[in-house]
């Protein structure tokens, strides 16, 4: 088996006649999903259901999910302990081979997983497929790296003895997933703790169940077997601590908020009865990313590079530019630049191939960010957007404020939503010294020509991207986390990130 990996290709529906069709046909014939609970293989129903609705036109229910109780998620548990002893122990070739076969099968069923994911989170459709592609891109990645994991590892020879370090898994893992890369992120989580042999119970988003679901189906069909995935859709509040403080809980992997992930580190430190072990946690929270614009910057490809990455996804992504950082003598320039890209945004219903921009998630974050934008508007001055967008669904204009100070709400919580804040920097130094002004330390991008190297060496993000936009991160090309708030650095589809759901282990021998 070669251990060669290459990323997916993204699919260009401009130009892929094929499938474009397959793809739309895919949307119209979608039929709203039943997600039973998925205990050690069982089928589980529910009287109490999570409902999930489709942000551009709420009245539609896209599927509805079991919804779990503590006794189902107590049960949920000790059915992935159960399953360790015998999943810990299987080659892990066989474990690779898994994701290998799902990464396959999501590949014939791209299309359905990039329907699903338009209408149930509201992505666009390159949005969708991007999603997709990296969710196939974590099993292949992560099931070559087991391999190398397996590998003999290099040690310093000692005369007379035999000494070999190997790796294995810890036991029992909690997933919690987000719901803005229901796809990927939550796939790269869920395989990365498999392969290496744990076992999992799966919390998906209360928002985005139905993906969540047609993952857990492929991987059984793949050939996992009954207990090692364990799909337990429930209310955080109601559940959540019970998943973090057991005491067979080996291990939390976490991305969402800020606040709800101290919370998980802080719960997890606690040690409880008939706990062996200290609990670790693989967290990655938020970001108020900036993108640093300096004098000697190509102007129009700063304006392209903050627009894409402020309002893809409707700026719901960690990895989004939400603050605009430029030096003086270029503001003015790039500003009406960024004004005009973003007011020729089509936002609409994601149904459509041609819209830019959907609605944001649900109610509450719509909530959210008009809340922001009214604050907004007192604290800047507003240069697009600014409104909610009639109809039924959730849209936001993409908004702008200019002449924002670096002590604005708007400039230090982080939206997650189509708002941008636009900073006026008098030299690079005081650029950097803004963007690096922040609790985050996830993303950041760099504009300019003369100050590349300094650029890289000040500017204190996880992920840095020089004359590019911040978001975007490819699979083993860019490993991704951040520093500080942001979380704990685990850089998921990185070389160093299955070692986080592994223990080592040395054996010396007299020879």
């Amino acid at each position: 088996m070669t251990l060669e990996f290459r990323n997916e290709p993204i699919l260009d529906f401009s130009r892929d006649d094929a499938a474009r069709a397959a793809l739309q046909k895919a949307i119209e014939e979608f039929v709203p999903v039943d997600c039973p609970l998925v205990i050690g293989g069982a089928r589980i129903a529910t009287k109490a259901a999570i409902v999930s609705h489709n942000p551009c036109d709420p009245h539609r229910i896209v599927g509805k999910a079991a919804k779990a109780s503590a006794a189902q998620a107590e049960k949920a548990i000790r059915t992935a302990h159960d399953a360790f002893a015998s999943w810990s122990r299987t080659a892990p070739g066989e474990r690779a081979d898994v994701l290998l076969r799902a990464a396959e099968i999501m590949r014939k069923r791209r299309h359905q997983l990039n329907a699903t994911l338009i209408l149930e989170v509201g992505k666009t459709w390159t949005e969708a497929d991007a999603d997709t592609a990296e969710a196939i891109d974590f099993c292949d990645f992560y099931a070559y790296e087991a391999l190398r994991y397996a590998q003999e590892q290099p040690l310093t020879p000692v005369k007379g003895e035999r000494n070999q370090l190997s790796y294995q898994p810890l036991g029992v893992g909690i997933v919690i997933s987000p719901w803005n890369f229901p796809c990927a992120i939550l796939t790269g989580m869920t395989v990365a703790a498999i392969v290496t042999g744990n076992t999992v119970v799966l919390k998906p988003s209360s928002l985005a169940p139905v993906i969540g679901f047609r993952v857990v189906e492929i991987l059984e069909e793949a050939g996992l077997p009954k207990g090692v995935l364990n799909y337990l859709p429930c209310s955080g509040g109601e559940v959540g601590d019970l998943l973090v403080d057991h005491p067979l809980t080996r291990f939390v992997s976490f991305t969402g908020s800020r606040d709800v992930g101290v919370r998980i580190h802080e719960r997890a430190a606690k040690l409880q009865k008939g706990q062996k072990w200290l609990k670790r946690t693989v967290i990655e929270m938020g970001g108020k990313d900036a993108i640093v614009v300096d004098e000697d910057a190509d102007p129009e490809a700063a304006a392209a590079g903050i627009v894409a990455s402020a309002f893809g996804y409707q700026g719901q992504k960690c990895s989004a530019c939400s603050r605009a950082i430029l030096v003086e003598k270029v503001y003015d320039k790039v500003l009406d630049l960024v004004v005009a890209r973003t007011k020729a945004l089509k936002v609409g219903d994601v149904r459509d191939p041609s819209t830019q921009m959907g609605a944001v998630i649900d109610e509450n974050q719509l909530k959210k960010v008009l809340g922001y934008i009214t604050t907004g508007r007192r604290e800047g001055r507003l240069v697009a957007g600014g409104k909610r967008i009639a109809g039924d669904g959730y849209f936001v204009e993409p908004t702008v404020f200019a002449d924002v100070s670096p002590e604005a709400k708007i400039a230090r919580d982080e939206i997650f939503g189509p708002v941008l804040s636009v900073l006026k920097a008098r030299d690079y130094d005081d650029a950097i010294r803004l963007a690096n002004d922040s609790e985050y330390g996830l993303t950041g991008a760099f504009y300019g020509r003369s100050r590349i190297d300094r650029a890289k060496r000040e500017f204190y993000a996880g992920n840095l991207y020089i004359n590019r936009k911040c978001t975007g991160a490819l699979v083993g090309v860019h490993p991704f986390g951040g520093f500080d708030m942001s979380g704990t650095n685990a850089k998921a589809g990185g070389r160093d990130y299955l070692r986080l759901f592994l223990e080592a282990k040395v054996v010396s021998e007299k020879v």
